[in-house]
């Protein structure tokens, strides 16, 4: 166990190494300052005690103020700069801990944007980043203040350790002696308490979301119709239930392990202290000597048990800043291309060249030997059953993955030699569960084309293309309404949020535009008036339109089936059901329902 301690130290140590530089770099000379402060602070017992001895042994000799002044003076002086130090450090700490938490929340949030989807579809990269978020951004500076404890603790332990030296110089090696095993066992009770934590990951994450269902607004209207609250209460009460068992039984083995690691140092010292009184009582020390070895003794332990603390706290942040790191070490599998505008705008075609796509960890291929070309200022659409493959296509055209097999070729260049940043730029989508951002209708606008947010003509046009200007009209503040009762705003409707995704999509000047079910959340009429004008939006663009609707199909110059991961019929609407396929009989049952669902 204890070889397995030390192979886990040596292990961490570089990880311990990269959060002090984390720390250097954050903070810099609010570091100077602390470690400066910690060592005065450090001294101040060694001072104390020594001003205390020469007090009392003045004292006794004799009963004048002018002989004790200076000691009884200088002890007041340290006590008062003692206070000064210990409210520096902790607004220095302060400040650290602020720009340190900035610093490690900076490399989470910049390394999170650079993964792809793929890290999403893995359980274990939900642990994982739980680890990086919750656990490691205050560990760095916690182990910079640890080393920062230790040092200034372990100074000052020397320099009491030299005063006892000079009585007797088995008195410091006794100390260390009977502190060293409390340092082992308490390792190994942190070692088994990070495993612990590293095995219930999954569990404390589940019990995040629980605590989040039972008491957020998004799943409230369910929760009350079906009579959720309570069944979900119980679920998160029985999970509760078994963290706390764990983490109860974790702290009352910690209380039993300082407390036999603390008895067997105070052995030590009342062994220490034993010999002391008995040199005063044989008149071989004095009452100044004895009181500072009193003092020597108990500052020693308080120092002992910081130093074993300390160690403890360097041990337990090194193992969470591992976590940090291999959070930090995860690669993502897409890389950018070498040729940064090949291939951009559109001239010709986009190509989907017998590409064969399984998601990972996935049983069944999403695309088999697909085969699609979306030409140059033209509307494709592509339709078919749920689980066809559909929205497969925008995840592989946007590069959020990339094909097991085959090539997406943009006017002959394959995707991957594309840098895919300039990519994206070119493409305008419409995912079919569009984000709600918790902002103003123009942010929610404009972030289709972030630096163009405040061309107040192109957000006008936007809304005005998809139909979302008549309900931002009706807003409060227009174009500044916050979306977000949360915020104090107000709250849209599905429908008006789909068409304020719809006018993110059209706010980007993009070659391509993808729309994957746009008008899912319309009624007829805003279906019919937006199909309308749909052409006109599309002029001088290509774009790729995924529907389940044949009435917003038939507007396509194209017109895709899609089955089992392929193109299994194509052609324009009328050429479609004059074949009496899968597509022409698709298109007689809506028109059926249709027919049926008139009065």
């Amino acid at each position: 166990m204890l070889k397995r301690q030390i192979t886990e130290f040596i292990r961490q140590l570089p990880a311990g190494r990269r959060a002090i530089v984390l720390v250097w770099k954050a903070t810099r000379w609010w570091s100077v300052a602390w470690g400066v402060l910690l060592i005065a602070q450090g001294l101040l017992p060694a001072g104390q005690v020594l001003l205390l001895r020469s007090l009392v042994n003045q004292f006794v000799a004799s009963e004048r103020w002018t002989t004790i002044a200076p000691s009884a003076i200088g002890i007041a002086a340290l006590w008062i700069v003692g206070l000064l130090i210990s409210s520096a450090l902790t607004w220095v700490r302060a400040v650290q801990a602020e720009y340190v938490q900035d610093e490690v929340h900076r490399l989470i949030h910049e390394h999170a944007i650079r993964l792809d989807l793929a890290f999403y579809d893995r359980p274990e990269s939900y642990d994982l980043l739980w680890r990086a978020q919750v656990d490691a951004p205050s560990q760095p500076l916690a182990l910079l203040e640890s080393l920062g404890t230790l040092v200034q603790n372990g100074l000052g332990f020397l320099v009491l350790a030299g005063i006892l030296w000079a009585y007797a110089a088995w008195l410091p090696l006794l100390m260390l002696l009977t502190a060293v095993p409390g340092l082992i066992w308490i390792a190994r009770h942190i070692l088994s308490e990070h495993h612990w934590h590293l095995e219930h990951t999954f569990d404390e994450r589940r019990e995040r979301y629980l605590d989040w269902m039972i008491t957020d607004q998004r799943a409230a209207t369910e929760f009350r119709l079906f009579d959720l609250g309570t069944y979900h209460r119980k679920a998160f009460e029985k999970l509760r239930g078994s963290l706390r068992g764990g983490k109860l039984r974790l702290a009352r083995k910690g209380a039993v392990t300082e407390l036999e690691a603390g008895l067997l140092a105070w052995t030590g010292s009342l062994v220490g202290l034993g010999w002391m009184v008995h040199q005063t009582l044989a008149g071989r020390a004095r009452l100044g000597d004895l009181l500072l070895c009193f003092q020597a003794f108990q500052q020693c332990q308080a120092q002992l048990r910081a130093l074993l603390e300390g160690a403890g706290k360097i041990y337990r942040s090194l193992l969470f800043i591992d976590n940090l790191d291999e959070f930090l070490r995860t690669m993502p599998a897409i890389f950018a291309g070498h040729a940064s505008e090949a291939g951009l705008p559109i001239k010709e075609s986009i190509r989907f060249d017998g590409v064969s796509f399984t998601y990972p960890g996935g049983t069944h291929c999403a695309l088999d030997k697909f085969e699609l070309e979306i030409p140059k200022e033209k509307v494709v659409a592509i339709v078919g059953y749920n689980g066809a493959g559909k929205s497969t296509l925008i995840k592989l055209l946007c590069r959020f993955y990339d094909p097991d097999e085959g090539r997406i070729l943009v006017d002959g260049v394959d995707l991957k030699e594309i840098d895919h940043e300039a990519l994206r730029r070119q493409i305008a989508v419409l995912f079919q569960n569009p984000v709600h951002y918790e902002t103003t209708v123009r942010e929610n606008i404009g972030f289709g084309e972030i630096s163009a947010l405040s061309d107040d003509k192109r957000l006008w046009q936007a809304a005005s293309d998809s139909g979302a200007l008549a309900p931002i009209e009706r807003l409060p503040e227009g174009f500044d309404t916050v979306l977000s009762k949360m915020f104090g705003g107000t709250e849209l409707s599905e429908g008006e949020w789909q068409r304020i995704a719809l006018a993110r999509a059209f706010f980007r000047e993009a070659s391509l535009i993808v729309l994957d079910e746009p008008t899912s959340a319309m009624d007829s009429w805003a279906e019919q008036d937006w199909l309308g004008r749909f052409r006109t939006l599309t002029a001088g663009r290509s774009a790729l339109m995924i529907t389940h609707r044949f009435t917003t199909a038939m507007h396509a110059d194209i017109i895709h089936v899609m089955e089992k991961g392929r193109i299994i019929e194509s052609g324009t609407h009328g050429q479609l059901v004059s074949k009496g396929g899968v597509y022409a009989s698709s298109w007689a049952a809506q028109m059926r329902d249709i027919s049926h669902a008139r009065p």
